[in-house]
């Protein structure tokens, strides 16, 4: 049978179809049946080394998952704009009435590389990439003229301010807000490490990253 899709995919499917499905068939026709009620939304960076649902090991339909160039969230602005996050965070809040939303950052961002380096190949500003960056402007501005600090550092560290950068953004949201204030919906921020695989949690209180689980 011929394919038209790449032939790597056509076999991730067939894996998927021998050894996954066949333990989850039910579960997947529950969800057609019954809809998806996931509690937790993720704001993820597109990065293909970054996926939600394996970092955190959930099944289907257990969380729901917007993806973006640096997992960032804009400010609310109904403006007749096409806002994908933003439609996103309205039907996770609203339709399925999701009780936690979480920012996940991650180390070694091409984004955030761009917002530090705007000029920088590939990442140039171009037609998309810069007008999105530039939500971080101000906080990519402050960090990225620090001379104490070398590019490493400070690209981690704007990935970090980025993530509490989005949560402000969330806040926001009318309806996130009062949500939030009436104890109804939690905010998270949450960073990974690619090459290590540390999970680093936001502390709410402040603002600092811990460790969410210590080895040994």
């Amino acid at each position: 049978m011929q394919s038209f899709l790449p032939d790597h995919l056509v076999t991730g499917y067939q894996s998927f179809l021998e050894k996954r499905l066949p333990g989850e068939r039910q579960r997947f026709r529950q969800l057609a049946q019954s809809g998806q009620e996931p509690k937790t939304m993720v704001i993820a960076c597109c990065d293909s080394r970054t996926a939600p649902e394996t970092i955190f090991d959930t099944a289907p339909g257990e969380i729901f998952v917007v993806r973006n160039v640096a997992n960032l969230v804009p400010p609310y602005e109904p403006d007749g704009e096409y806002h994908s996050t933003s439609a996103a965070l309205e039907f996770a809040v609203h339709a399925l009435k999701v009780e936690h939303v979480v920012i996940l950052g991650h180390g070694g961002c091409g984004g955030i590389h761009a917002a530090l380096s705007p000029s920088a190949e590939p990442l140039s500003p171009g037609d998309f990439i810069g007008k999105w960056m530039s939500l971080l402007d101000p906080v990519a501005k402050a960090v990225g003229s620090n001379e104490l600090m070398t590019a490493r550092e400070r690209q981690a560290a704007l990935e970090r301010i980025a993530i509490r950068h989005s949560i402000a953004n969330l806040r926001t949201f009318p309806a996130i807000k009062a949500l939030e204030d009436e104890g109804k919906l939690s905010l998270h921020g949450a960073w990974v490490d690619i090459a290590s695989g540390e999970l680093w949690a936001m502390d709410p209180g402040s603002g600092d990253f811990q460790r969410t689980v210590e080895e040994g």
